[in-house]
């Protein structure tokens, strides 16, 4: 279906032959008849091989990822390919498979143990080494897949509140951006109050630290007013804050309140947080990522800019209809109007040429695969075979969100491709070698690895 998909994104009325090398669509079935050579070699390889050499595997590709900054071509404003005459390879697309591996060979037989900062340290350490390395690249698209194996810690015990907190952030980031820091901070205190009168059993308790936040919180603001005149809000919430802490810190001690000290600590943490957000947003950000962020939250509409690709990629998708314009006639399409619409925006061309119904049927065989995937990770008997089974569903599940999330204008173009839809022979291998590795892992699931 990607095959097709391509040649029709980049359909040449004058090289009409779906294998003619010249054009992308005969370079993919190139890439095609190599990737099936590629998975027949996966699958005859003893599945002990990935399990002994996962950590030699995954040095190998980390190795790559810093030969890359230094010998890579630079596309784009970006040194993330190797160049071998007219072929290009992109380290960072085999480097999931590499993490993968060296996560699941750690975390073998740790199940129990991930809540224990010793363990999950170097677990965080083997996803967040060759985030750095992509970003330094820099390869935002690439680096944010890492962190999709932050999946596979929390199935194999992590602590949800870890897991939750990164979710929160990225919320908090968003609606930092939406609301005024002042009210969105007043907001997390009053939902830190509440959390804190539900999990007391004392009420006299709960009123005494409420009655310190606002005498605190009071005797601040009046101090402002009338003699500093230059504190803020946000400053002013935030000492409050910090103060109300050691205040009611002999409290926490003395009672042992494990889950009043968690609240007080993610209230304080969460303030901070969006303090930084806004420095964060304006000097971290290159400024192309900063107007795809501005452009989805709706703060600008530069149809002609930053946001054409966007624009275009919703036009194509909402004039296929219901049915589509039918294979080869979309006009979106024809007359290229979506840049890098065999690439990034590959879904395009499914919604105008095959509707809501051809885009309902991919993103349910996407949505199938996960399942299955899922199901056959669950009945593994290795350890090792499970945790590797979820690092490829995580990988594929946030490569096929992010990408139809971009070509609907749900989420910021970050530029990843859609796992063997897209065009490209790097992200094509690349996954094939982190799914049939499992497969191949999941027909000896009756063996012993060790």
């Amino acid at each position: 279906m990607g095959w097709f998909n391509i040649y029709a994104a980049v359909y040449n009325e004058e090289h009409k032959e779906i294998l003619d090398l010249s054009q992308r669509y005969g370079k993919e079935f190139i890439w095609i008849l190599a990737t099936l050579v590629l998975a027949v070699f996966i699958v005859i390889i003893d599945s002990r091989f990935y399990f002994f050499f996962a950590y030699f595997v995954y040095a190998g590709l980390m190795l790559l990822l810093l030969l890359v900054l230094v010998l890579g071509k630079d596309i784009n404003g970006s040194r993330s390919w190797f160049e071998f005459g007219n072929i290009s390879l992109q380290p960072s697309e085999f480097a999931k498979f590499g993490t993968a591996l060296a996560l699941a060979g750690y975390l073998n037989n740790r199940r129990q143990e991930l809540t224990k900062l010793k363990v999950i340290l170097p677990a965080m350490g083997i996803i967040l080494l060759p985030a750095l390395l992509t970003a330094l690249q820099p390869d935002m698209g690439s680096t944010i897949v890492f962190f999709a194996f932050f999946i596979v810690l929390f199935r194999e015990g992590m602590s949800p509140f870890v897991f939750i907190s990164g979710i929160l952030m990225v919320i908090l980031f968003f609606l930092t951006l939406l609301v005024d820091n002042f009210y969105l901070e007043a907001g997390l205190v009053a939902a830190a109050i509440l959390l804190s009168w539900l999990s007391l059993k004392n009420l006299r308790i709960w009123l005494t630290g409420l009655g310190i936040l606002i005498l605190i919180g009071g005797l601040l603001f009046a101090f402002d007013h009338f003699v500093v005149k230059s504190m803020g809000s946000e400053l002013i919430l935030l000492i409050t804050i910090v103060l109300t802490g050691i205040v009611y810190a002999y409290y926490i001690y003395s009672k042992k309140a494990i889950a009043l000290l968690v609240i007080y600590l993610f209230l304080l943490g969460s303030v901070l947080y969006v303090n930084t957000v806004d420095f964060a947003f304006n000097h971290l950000l290159k400024p192309h990522q900063k107007e795809r962020v501005e452009i989805m939250l709706g703060f600008k509409s530069d149809t002609q800019g930053s946001g054409y690709n966007v624009h275009q990629s919703i036009i194509s998708i909402g004039s296929g209809g219901f049915t589509g314009k039918g294979y080869l006639q979309g006009t979106q399409t024809k007359f290229k109007f979506v840049p890098a619409q065999s690439t990034d925006f590959i879904f395009c061309t499914v919604g105008e040429e095959w509707g809501f119904l051809g885009s309902l049927t991919v993103i349910g065989l996407y949505i199938f695969l996960l399942i299955r995937l899922i199901v056959l990770a669950e009945r593994q008997r290795s350890s090792f075979s499970r945790v590797y089974g979820y690092g490829v569903v995580s990988v594929l599940f946030i490569h096929f969100f992010i990408n139809i999330g971009m070509a609907l204008g749900l989420v910021p173009v970050i530029g990843i491709p859609l796992p063997f839809f897209s065009y490209g022979g790097s992200s094509l291998w690349g996954f094939t070698i982190l799914l049939f590795v499992f497969l191949r892992l999941d027909a000896s699931r009756t063996e012993y690895l060790v």
